[in-house]
């Protein structure tokens, strides 16, 4: 495993981050693992040398955090790995029970750390853009969480560049603790990012850590015309169906070609390339079969030429933006 700092922090990481979205509750999607078929996947992960783990609140409403955090006490150490967690989507019924308003974030991140079991979590993440809620109001209470020691550093995700911007600037403006990180839909398969949002992290500083790095599957191989797949996510998982079209089967195809040309899984190649991109520091992997996580870690390892990345990219074509929902 390779390892390095999450943007312009000193904060280390382990060059692939598990998700934890997979782990909880089947009750909450069908082809999430309840806890007892999740905790072999921390296991492998840290024996593979993953340090940085990943999850959010309203994973299997609650109950992923809680399998992380059972899972952390029994298989490492708290202070030799890097936790995140996130905030934003509804936990209940209330209209305080979402959204970035103080209110709510801070009873999420005292919620978040009674259901993981611990003091702090590393990185706390906004899981989306509020735009009803004003955003120095939002700055304000993520900075007084780091303040309080319940956070080390924050994170953002999914949203326009424009509105990161701007939440950085009102940040700077008062002096309240910045963004480190930007966890985003980027992916050989979707690649708007590159327009604004990659360039803004790399002249701010901010760490990339992409989430579906393999396009749902797509990527790896798994799905069809339609977004067709025969696993139990694909057949369940009608968002994938609104972020990717046919034309990117083209992109998996090649993907597929350079694998078996290299002797190596597909999943090697898409996650080789996510890992070679500028800025980009941890992609975060979901893993529902273990050689899942033997393939994410054996990435690190693989580069690909020029030529390589050439006829990987070439057959791109633009999306509508899809993601910051």
């Amino acid at each position: 495993m390779q390892y390095a700092s999450l943007g312009r922090s000193g904060l280390k990481v382990s060059r692939i981050c598990l998700g934890m979205m997979s782990y909880g509750s089947s009750k909450w999607r069908p082809w999430v693992l309840d806890e007892d078929a999740a905790r072999p996947f921390v296991k492998k992960a840290l024996d593979l040398g993953v340090t940085f783990f990943d999850t959010a609140d309203m994973y299997s409403e609650g109950m992923s955090e809680e399998v992380l955090g059972r899972a952390v006490r029994d298989f490492a150490k708290r202070e030799d790995l890097v936790i995140a967690t996130k905030v934003f989507y509804p936990m209940g019924k209330s209209p305080n029970d979402r959204g970035l308003s103080r209110k709510h974030i801070l009873s999420a991140i005292d919620a978040s750390l009674l259901r993981l079991g611990m003091d702090y979590v590393d990185l706390y993440q906004i899981h989306r853009y509020d735009p009803e809620t004003p955003i120095e109001e939002t700055m304000e209470a993520l900075n007084d969480v780091v303040r309080s020691g319940k956070a080390r550093y924050i994170g953002a995700s999914s949203m326009y560049a424009w509105q990161l911007a701007r939440m950085l600037d009102i940040a700077d403006q008062h002096g309240w603790t910045r963004f480190i990180s930007m966890q985003n839909h980027y992916n050989l398969a979707y690649r708007e990012e590159e327009r604004e949002m990659l360039p803004l992290c790399r002249e701010d500083g901010i760490g990339v850590i992409p989430w579906s790095p393999l396009g749902r599957g797509l990527l790896a191989g798994k799905r069809r015309e339609g977004q067709a797949g025969d696993s139990a996510r694909a057949k369940s998982d009608a968002y994938s169906r609104q972020l990717y079209i046919d034309e990117d089967l083209e992109v998996a195809r090649r993907v597929v070609e350079t694998g078996s040309k290299r002797g190596v899984s597909p999943a090697r190649i898409a996650l080789a390339w996510l890992l070679s991109r500028p800025g980009v520091v941890a992609p975060i992997v979901g893993a529902t079969h273990l050689d899942h996580l033997e393939d994410a870690a054996g990435a690190v390892d693989v580069s690909l030429s020029e030529e390589e990345n050439g006829f990987l990219e070439e057959p791109y074509r633009p999306h509508v933006v899809r993601g910051i929902e």
